[in-house]
């Protein structure tokens, strides 16, 4: 019994000793990930204009019957796209917009790092939103098979390719628009354009011009006068004749919307004598048309002064024109103001006709300075190209004494003179009772202009400067308590309506205990009531779509006993994109395919796609392998066994009288 008992007692001690070794064992993990193909369908109008109601069921069930074949060896994915992109298969066709390359970028974003086998592109090539589509199948690298919908025949058609205009004009202006007509296999014929401006539900005609179609293939550009006589959306219509054998009528008319804006801010640039700053100011200014700009000398100046938004005051007051009676219209009437301080300004007088900055100096004397953005300032933003541009302009001169700002005065720039960086002000802005005022301290702003073009060939850092200054000074300020807003006057068709409204207590403190109501109302007076949900401190509502045409809306609500309303206008867009152009385009669809090794199909090869895919050599399953090192002492069968031998070393020896 010995001899078995030490044979026990060496095999467990030297199973334990092996474990001590920390043996490792080897296994390897082998998986399988099919390819997966993509099926992506067009879902606009255009897919849907050129088929009948029973070509449309057949292609349904042929589409389906290609996934059940293709579900058999691989995973197939799919998606529907027109205006977004959704990972559906959409039959209605009636999305107002084709974006191919959306869905191509959405595919490269969802399976670029993934065992992509092949994309299945159903559509009939026209795309009228984002860029061509054979830019993005390269990152792809995978066979793209086309399927060839819509039809490529060239039938009589004469339409309205397009309208190109401003969104955004001014009232009393006259916008000229471009409209582009096209003409196909209607040589020999005539038609006329007529412009008309829509007012509700009546049509005025403004303008008709006839065209003499002289060749096949027809193209001209008629340019149009608008007037534009009437504040708000303005709606205009552009029509051609139809003319007989047509294939669509649908394209002859196109509706145009343009956001007629009467807000243009009266700018006053008053000066004590000529000088180049003037013109810097003036052309800086004029890149943004919602400044309507006059330059007087104050020898000239006989007109009210309050007929202006916003005056800039170049080296006034001055020692010849002490200006006291502008000064104070200005401040009476709460006029935004700026003033330019140069050789020719009275220190004195400046000092007391504004308190942001005090300038302690006779003035006599110029210093050269340059310019040094102040990161602290934050009433607006700009680009860092312009605040490392500013610190590279010219020097200017600024009156030779010491600067002081007040406490409520925001500083712009600060004053460098040679390489010290001063704190002396430079460019400031504040607000002085209720009344907006800015501060450039130093002449030569025409030299930061000529030197901003001879450096980058552009003015855009000075004007940047320049405009944004005056953009925070002339902003008038909102003093209503309730406020119903939209992001914009103007929308399309397929943009939802967000309205966001602010309820303010007597202390201007944005509060939104009381609940608010929203009507909206259209050109029949029908109304469309919703209510306000609370976020944040202020309300929102998403109002979801409206149809093409103009609308009102109101917002009410009560607090502490008063009613207070806010109302305000928006129009919607009809987009008319799928109607224009109705002839398929598969010579894109045909590069796509023969550049990535795929195959164009038609319509009625659908059923055989299946099988040339399946003898695409590219579309294969990747194994993935995986090997793991797993330590022999983690096994607990091995503890099993080593428990197993002192449990039956322990029963022999109580057994036979060992212990």
């Amino acid at each position: 019994m010995n001899p078995i008992l030490g044979f026990l007692r060496f095999l467990t001690g030297a199973l334990i000793s092996f474990l001590l070794l920390s043996p490792l064992i080897k296994s390897i993990e082998t998986r399988t990930e099919k390819p997966t193909i993509v099926i992506a369908q067009d879902a606009s109008e255009s897919i849907g204009l050129s088929m009948t109601a029973d070509q449309k069921v057949a292609y349904q069930n042929q589409l389906k019957t290609l996934q059940s074949k293709l579900r058999e060896k691989y995973l197939v994915k799919t998606y529907s796209f027109g205006e977004r992109v959704r990972d559906s298969l959409d039959f209605n066709f009636s999305d107002k917009i084709t974006n191919i390359s959306g869905v191509m970028q959405a595919i490269y974003d969802d399976y670029s790092h993934q065992n992509l086998g092949a994309i299945i592109l159903a559509t009939d090539g026209i795309y009228n939103e984002g860029s061509s589509p054979n830019y993005l199948t390269d990152k792809l690298a995978v066979p793209v098979f086309p399927i060839a919908l819509g039809d490529t025949t060239i039938a009589k058609d004469l339409l309205i390719r397009q309208v190109l205009h401003n969104d955004i004009a001014y009232l009393g202006d006259k916008m000229e628009v471009q409209v582009d007509i096209d003409a196909k296999n209607l040589a020999g014929k005539t038609t006329k354009l007529s412009t008309y401006i829509i007012e509700g539900k009546n049509l005025r005609k403004i303008q008709e011009t006839v065209l003499n179609i002289n060749q096949s293939n027809f193209f001209k550009t008629a340019s149009i006068v608008l007037p534009l006589d009437k504040s708000g959306v303005q709606q205009f219509r552009f029509q051609l004749n139809s003319i007989p054998g047509e294939v669509s009528k649908a394209n002859n008319t196109r509706d145009i919307y343009i956001e007629v804006l009467d807000s243009r801010q009266k700018v006053l640039i008053l000066a004590e004598a000529p000088h180049p700053d003037l013109a810097a100011i003036k052309r800086s200014l004029a890149t943004n048309k919602n400044y309507k700009i006059t330059t007087r000398h104050i020898d000239d100046f006989k007109e009210p002064i309050g007929q202006y938004d916003l005056v800039i005051l170049h080296q006034l007051p001055s020692k010849m024109h002490p200006a006291t009676k502008i000064l104070s219209a200005l401040k009476k009437q709460n006029t935004p103001h700026l003033f330019v301080v140069g050789s020719k300004s009275n220190i004195n007088n400046f000092n007391r006709a504004q308190n942001l900055i005090t300038i302690k100096g006779t003035g006599q004397k110029p210093n050269l300075v340059q310019g040094v953005f102040n990161d602290k300032f934050s009433s607006f933003t700009l680009e860092n190209k312009t605040k490392q541009a500013i610190s590279d302009f010219n020097p200017m001169s600024a009156p030779f004494g010491s600067f002081t700002s007040a406490p409520h005065a925001q500083n712009i720039l600060f004053q460098r003179i040679g390489k010290i960086k001063t704190a002396y002000p430079l460019w400031s802005v504040g607000e002085s009772d209720g009344t907006k005022i800015g501060v450039i301290t130093a002449e030569g702003l025409w030299r930061w202009r000529l030197f901003d073009y001879m450096q980058h060939q552009n003015h855009d850092a000075f004007d940047e400067l320049m405009t944004k200054t005056i953009q925070y000074l002339s902003v008038k300020q909102d003093k209503r308590r309730f406020r119903v807003n939209i992001a914009k006057n103007l929308f399309k068709e397929n943009e939802p309506i967000l309205f966001n409204a602010e309820l303010y207590n007597e202390n201007y403190e944005l509060i939104n205990e009381p609940d608010v109501s929203l009507t909206v109302i259209n050109e029949e007076g029908k109304e469309f009531p919703y209510s306000f949900t609370r976020q944040g401190n202020s309300y929102h509502i998403n109002a979801g779509f409206f149809p093409a045409g103009h609308y009102r809306f109101k917002g009410k609500t009560v607090f502490s006993g008063k009613d207070f309303e806010s109302k305000g206008k928006f129009s919607i867009q009809e987009i008319q994109l799928e109607k224009y152009v109705t002839t398929a385009n598969h010579n894109t669809l045909r590069l796509m395919s023969q550049s990535f090794g795929g195959q164009l199909i038609y319509p009625n090869k659908i059923n055989e796609l299946a099988d040339i895919i399946n003898s695409k050599n590219a579309v294969k399953s990747i194994m993935y392998q995986t090997a793991r090192n797993k330590p022999l002492i983690n096994l607990r069968w091995i503890l099993g066994i080593i428990i197993l031998l002192l449990a039956i070393e322990w029963f022999f020896r109580k057994y036979f009288g060992g212990y």
